[in-house]
């Protein structure tokens, strides 16, 4: 199975896991949720509208607004994932699971929207709605995909308290900073990236070693000493988190008194990290 097939299978088992968490848990215990599935939420609430066929319609306008301002491929990945969660929306309820401790499905519901959108935006995709918000805020604010999606919906889901009550509004804030939480750990913890910044005496050497064993691209940067004046490059690259734990150990044993800062990378553009210069 080649790269793009993995892709597409793996937005399809997110988009599961999201149309569970909708159809499980949320909608038995009306709870709400934010962006597009927040509105098709309250139109089942107050309206009797399927929300899968709501979901579809709202998400095809905001996919047009996305078109525009998005890369075409992530355009196309979001309508598979965004046609799978509506399949997955008219799935019945085979669970019929309801509790008075309404606190658990809110839980429980974030949890895996949190997994399946972490599934979905590995594969290069969204769920459109906030999500193609929040790619948008990533990509040209800088801020991380959660907390902008996480704005977002709080801007549907705390108006929706008029429909479904103060209390299930507060779950539905549980939800979605669980959901928005849980995918911001999962991305750093799987796709974190950290910028490590590289000055000593034994560049030649300290480069080979890093390029030997990290096998990506790195750069040399001119710099000047303020104080001394002194003219020297400075290596400079982006990695994984575990690539960084074998970093430090390979320039010690070449500079003991190399100089190194590493610092987190909230969004990298590029085909693919390895050509990053």
């Amino acid at each position: 199975m080649n790269l793009r097939m993995k892709n597409l299978l793996m937005m399809v088992i997110g988009a599961f896991m999201y149309g569970i968490a909708v159809n499980w848990f949320l909608l038995p215990h009306e709870i709400g949720d934010g962006g597009v599935v927040g509105l098709a939420a309250i139109g089942y609430y107050a309206l009797g509208i399927p929300p899968d066929i709501s979901n579809i319609v709202l998400n095809a306008l905001l996919l047009l607004l996305g078109y525009r301002l998005l890369d075409k491929k992530i355009i196309f990945n979001s309508l598979w994932a965004v046609i799978w969660i509506s399949v997955f929306l008219r799935l019945p309820n085979f669970l019929d699971y309801t509790t008075d401790q309404t606190i658990i499905p809110a839980t429980v519901a974030g949890l895996l929207m949190g997994f399946g959108l972490f599934l979905i935006f590995n594969a290069g995709g969204t769920i459109a709605g906030s999500t193609v918000l929040g790619e948008i805020g990533n990509r040209y604010l800088g801020m991380k995909r959660g907390n902008a999606m996480l704005i977002f919906d709080l801007a549907v889901a705390i108006p929706s308290g008029f429909i479904i009550g103060f209390e299930n509004m507060l779950l539905t804030v549980v939800e979605l900073y669980t959901c928005a939480m849980f995918l911001n750990k999962l991305r750093s913890f799987f796709g974190a990236k950290k910028s490590v910044t590289i000055i000593t005496n034994k560049t030649e050497e300290v480069t080979g070693a890093l390029s030997n064993t990290l096998k990506q691209g790195i750069t040399l940067i001119n710099s000047t000493g303020y104080y001394h004046k002194q003219s020297r490059e400075m290596i400079y690259l982006i990695c994984s988190d575990k690539q960084v734990a074998n970093i430090f150990p390979l320039i010690s044993n070449i500079d003991k008194n190399a100089f190194v800062v590493v610092g987190d990378v909230h969004s990298v553009k590029g085909e693919e990290l390895p050509r990053i210069l």
